[in-house]
C-alpha cells in the first residue's frame, strides 16, 4: 500500500521529528542547552552527566518515568520564565520552544498560534511547509 501525501493545512499536527535530528547528524540536546536559563545552565554544569535521565512522576497518571533531565529542566523551569519566547525569539525558533515546553506532543498549527501568537495561522503554515525543514519541525507521519 502506498503512502498519500496531503497538503499539510492549519489543522495538521506537527511535532518535532527526532529522525530528522539523526538524518542531519546533529544533536537536539545541544541545541536545547542554549535554551536553559542562568540557574538550570549552572546546575547542569555542576551536575553533567548526573541528569541524563531522572525518574519524573506524570501528574495526569501518576506514572513514575525515566525522563531526560534537560527536557525536565527546560519543561518545567526555563519555558516558564517570560525570556524563554520573547518577542525577539525567531518565529521558528519560537515553535521549537513551544515542542520542547510540551513534551513535544504534536499539536495543529492553530494551537501552535495559540500559544506564541506571533504571526497568523496561515503565515506559520507557510513557515513551517517552505521546503526546509527546520530544527526538525515537520508534519507527524501517519
Amino acid at each position: 500500500m502506498a503512502l498519500r501525501w496531503e497538503r499539510p493545512t492549519v489543522d495538521t499536527v506537527f511535532h518535532i521529528d527526532m529522525d530528522w535530528w539523526d538524518e542531519q547528524d546533529r544533536d537536539i540536546r545541544i541545541h536545547m542547552l542554549d535554551m536553559l536559563c542562568d540557574a538550570c545552565r549552572d546546575e547542569y554544569i555542576e551536575n553533567y552527566g548526573k541528569l541524563e535521565e531522572i525518574d519524573w512522576v506524570d501528574e495526569d497518571t501518576g506514572e513514575v518515568m525515566r525522563v531526560d533531565g534537560l527536557w525536565h529542566s527546560l519543561r518545567t523551569c526555563c519555558s516558564l520564565k517570560p525570556e524563554y519566547i520573547s518577542p525577539r525569539t525567531p518565529i521558528v525558533e519560537a515553535v521549537f520552544r513551544t515542542f520542547v515546553a510540551n513534551g513535544n506532543r504534536p499539536l495543529t498549527i492553530r494551537e501552535i498560534h495559540e500559544k506564541i501568537d506571533r504571526r497568523p495561522p496561515a503565515v506559520l503554515l507557510k513557515i513551517l511547509t517552505s521546503g526546509s525543514v527546520y530544527l526538525g519541525i515537520r508534519p507527524v507521519r501517519d
